[in-house]
């Protein structure tokens, strides 16, 4: 099976993924283009953030709350975790948060959670330069992070692999679906995996 047959199968049948940074050293670090920046959001700006994703989402439906039931439980923390990618006219064009988790040990990980950028605006950098936002932000807070995707996100997934996740591999046929993102993306951090 070639690349292009490995991507439509990993994106057909789009199989959630967990990756983790086992620390939070060696950030790679992008900047934004010319005018482009970032800034955290505001209260009451819970539906600039859903307009984003339902924007950028070419998959999952994104309902009116679900903004309040990502962040909701804390959200005073999304002024200081939740960020906009702003455009050189200051409009909003991105979202991501450097958030957290506690796992089944009760640890608390960094999360890089919700990331999206609208589509007129891809290819420009953007998602780099905000992980890298967002990364720097985690690591002033915790000593390691993680991140949900699916296998359908393989864009996404190169920027993560890029940024020093590494696939979890404990999570139930998780062999199964990063040998679908192999096979897909050809990334070298993946050939370290016996898949």
């Amino acid at each position: 099976m070639d690349r292009n047959e490995a991507a439509a199968k990993a994106v057909r049948q789009d199989r959630k993924v967990v990756m983790l940074r086992p620390h939070l050293r060696d950030i790679p670090q992008h900047a934004f283009g010319p005018g482009f920046g970032v800034r955290p959001l505001r209260d009451g700006e819970g539906p600039i953030w859903t307009a984003i994703q339902r924007d950028a989402e070419p998959v999952l439906e994104i309902a009116d709350d679900r903004f309040d039931r990502e962040f909701g439980h804390d959200l005073p923390a999304t002024r200081t975790r939740c960020f906009f990618v702003t455009a050189p006219d200051g409009r909003e064009v991105g979202t991501i948060s450097a958030w957290y988790t506690t796992d089944a040990e009760d640890r608390v990980w960094g999360l890089i959670h919700w990331v999206a950028v609208r589509p007129a605006f891809q290819g420009r950098g953007l998602a780099k330069a905000a992980m890298t936002h967002a990364m720097n932000r985690l690591a002033a807070w915790h000593d390691r992070a993680r991140l949900t995707t699916s296998t359908g996100r393989l864009g996404a997934i190169k920027v993560y692999l890029d940024f020093g996740f590494r696939p979890d591999l404990e999570q139930d046929e998780a062999r199964d679906a990063w040998r679908l993102v192999r096979d897909a993306l050809g990334h070298p951090t993946l050939e370290e995996f016996s898949l």
